[in-house]
């Protein structure tokens, strides 16, 4: 447990939708997933690894859900399965680590993105913008899903901070 930083996450609010939150750094968490990568995965099918990265989100501890984003299997979730995981997350954080590591790695990555930057929700629309994000940048996105993002993201109102933040990041990974 890293204490400070874990006092200093909650004191700007930043783990309400977490039961416990350790304040352990990310390049820590991907070592223990690295280890249990290592470890377990030769030992485990993929329906057990999924099983598994079920159980960490399940915990709603931040440092588990950040690992089962890093364990599971992309190709044994499911899109109903993932969208329960988006509703779930609360925090941008979250979003951009589930988006990275999890959600842009799915089949059905691209309808997933869109439908999230469809959604009313704030947070399914940051997770649609971060997933489509990486989307982009891994060259997964046909020209004209990549032209219908850059078409929602001009239109993202700047008064949403958030939203505003990964729009721009976009655009500008598209401009470069």
């Amino acid at each position: 447990m890293n204490g400070v930083a874990s006092k200093a996450m909650r004191d700007a609010g930043m783990t309400a939708d977490y039961r416990v939150n350790f304040g352990i750094e990310l390049p820590r968490i991907q070592i223990i997933a690295e280890d249990v990568k290592n470890n377990l995965a030769a030992d485990m099918d993929a329906s057990q690894m999924m099983s598994l990265a079920q159980q960490l989100w399940n915990e709603r501890v931040r440092e588990c859900r950040i690992l089962a984003t890093m364990l599971c299997p992309a190709d044994t979730m499911l899109e109903d399965v993932a969208d329960i995981w988006a509703d779930e997350i609360q925090s941008v954080e979250l979003a951009q680590i589930a988006a990275m590591n999890l959600f842009s790695k799915l089949k059905c990555a691209s309808v997933l993105a869109f439908r999230w930057i469809a959604d009313e929700r704030e947070m399914k629309q940051i997770i649609g913008y971060y997933t489509a994000f990486h989307l982009i940048r891994g060259g997964e996105l046909a020209e004209r899903s990549r032209q219908e993002i850059v078409d929602q993201a001009k239109a993202v109102n700047n008064d949403n901070v958030q939203l505003a933040a990964i729009a721009n990041k976009i655009l500008n990974l598209l401009e470069a």
